[in-house]
């Protein structure tokens, strides 16, 4: 099995042994450079070129346009994600640019664990430009069609006003994972919360597609989209 190769920086000792002590429970992760320093990342990005790195938003030293510029220069593609804050302007706006992607400090460790997966297999959405930047559901035809099967499961379940845990009850997953996928959808969707996301579930298209997955009966009696 081929390992997602990781570089970690944050300037919190504390924090890089709990990311490296959450990682070390997969076994599809290594981590190849453990930084404290804006320099030492910059380095192990460019001599080690690592599938992602999950790199502290704040770090003191350098400035998130060095992070990506080593990046893009070895390795045009390959995913940073900032760990920081949503109510960081300069953080989201690279977000919706494309250039990076941000994760919650506050974020649960599925959540981290989901976030480097999707990254490494080049699953994360494609985010619009500043211009388009909206808390309202975009127009576009495409909105929903980036979504898996099982984030489209979910959206129609919010949509019909159910909540993390009967939606983890509905589809036999843990109020943890919920949580991951929806954030994942917001993101995505480059929406805030669950109204917009009912509203955009209703009024688009997408959703009259079925699922491939097989859905229980009760799902099937009550699909509020005509499934």
């Amino acid at each position: 099995m081929r390992r997602i190769r990781i570089v970690i920086a944050d300037r919190h000792p504390i924090v890089l042994q709990g990311i490296r002590s959450v990682l070390a429970m997969h076994r599809d992760f290594t981590v190849v450079a453990s930084c404290s320093d804006g320099a030492s990342c910059i380095e192990a990005i460019q001599f080690l070129v690592p599938d992602v790195a999950l790199v502290d938003a704040a770090l003191p030293d350098v400035s998130r346009q060095q992070i990506l510029a080593p990046a893009n220069a070895v390795n045009p593609g390959m995913p940073i994600i900032f760990f920081g804050t949503t109510r960081d302007r300069d953080l989201q706006r690279l977000a919706l640019d494309g250039a990076c992607i941000v994760l919650p400090k506050d974020a649960i460790p599925e959540m981290l664990v989901a976030t480097l997966r999707e990254a490494a297999q080049g699953q994360t959405a494609v985010s619009p430009s500043a211009g388009q930047a909206s808390e309202e559901p975009r127009a576009g035809d495409q909105a929903l069609t980036q979504l898996t099967d099982r984030e489209r499961q979910i959206v129609r379940l919010v949509s019909e006003g159910l909540s993390n845990k009967a939606i983890g009850r509905r589809l036999n997953l843990a109020d943890g994972t919920i949580k991951v996928h929806l954030h994942h959808i917001f993101q995505k969707l480059d929406i805030s919360n669950r109204t917009l996301l009912a509203a955009l579930a209703i009024s688009r298209s997408e959703l009259h597609a079925a699922s491939r997955e097989p859905k229980p009966p009760d799902l099937l009696q009550q699909d509020l989209l005509g499934e």
